[in-house]
């Protein structure tokens, strides 16, 4: 786990002192780095060997491994400015560009991904009776994506990439039933009635989207995928790279919260599958 996200789970029991360093880190980290042991003490109200007790606990060698941990840490969220592809850029240019983009594009969405959204998305799809999963244009690839990591866990899972389908789905749902909003803009007129319809007939509305979108007005719980693409001159292309790491990031996520009786099920999938795929050559 990353430190700053260690700092902030609130289900690790901490000391009155070690919570008031952690509060203190995470107000301002970049202040952090800066100081030494007794400034953050005397910052905080306590000894120093309470600092250094703290970064141990941790795992770290003390205050000044804590300090290196946290500086790297912080260099990698610092946003990467990626150059948007223009006519005539060479094809070193394009693959240096879109490389670039991609990375770029994860860093923002990392950054936003908000880790109480990222579970209670996964309890909700826990508890539900059945998962629609909705895109259209390029999301509708990620659906589909969606649907082949989502099936495993025995929910039936059904992805919809058609407009008329879809409102046509909204007029089956229950309370019991989950839809998942799968749109890089939100603004897609079609997907922000498609929620809307959701929300109203009492589904669990989930929105893997821009957050403040007019599709994120409609979900109950949104996994904020924003970014600088320029959608309206290219194909969308980081956007799909992004939104299907958020797809793994839940899936990954619900199979830890099934437990280790899980694991069993899915080494039963990777049995059954086996006999499809040819043996692995060792040699000629």
């Amino acid at each position: 786990m990353e430190l700053l996200a260690s700092l902030r789970d609130s289900t690790v029991r901490r000391s009155r002192a070690a919570g008031k360093l952690a509060a203190c880190v995470l107000r301002d980290p970049e202040a952090v780095l800066s100081m030494t042991t007794a400034a953050l003490a005397a910052e905080v109200g306590v000894s120093e060997p309470t600092v250094n007790r703290f970064c141990t606990g941790l795992g770290l060698k003390g205050f000044p491994d804590f300090k290196l941990q946290l500086a790297a840490e912080l260099a990698r969220q610092q946003p990467r400015v990626a150059a948007d592809v223009e006519v005539g850029d060479s094809s070193s240019q394009v693959i240096a560009k879109l490389f670039e983009a991609t990375r770029a594009s994860l860093d923002r969405v990392q950054a936003g991904l908000d880790d109480g959204a990222v579970e209670a998305a996964v309890q909700v799809l826990e508890q539900s009776r059945s998962i629609s999963l909705c895109g259209l244009g390029a999301s509708a690839s990620v659906a589909l994506d969606a649907q082949h990591k989502l099936m495993r866990f025995g929910v039936p899972a059904t992805t919809y990439t058609d407009v008329i389908n879809q409102r046509v789905l909204t007029t089956n749902l229950q309370s019991a039933d989950c839809v998942l909003c799968i749109s890089w803009t939100g603004r897609t007129r079609a997907m922000v009635e498609l929620a809307e319809l959701a929300a109203n007939a009492g589904a669990a509305v989930i929105g893997i989207t821009a957050p403040g979108s007019p599709v994120a007005t409609h979900c109950q719980t949104v996994l904020a995928v924003e970014g600088g693409e320029d959608t309206e001159l290219f194909t969308p292309m980081t956007s799909r790279i992004a939104q299907l790491v958020v797809i793994d990031v839940l899936s990954t996520r619900w199979a830890l919260l099934r437990g280790e009786g899980y694991r069993e099920h899915l080494a039963s999938m990777k049995r059954v599958l086996a006999g499809t795929r040819f043996p692995q050559a060792t040699g000629h």
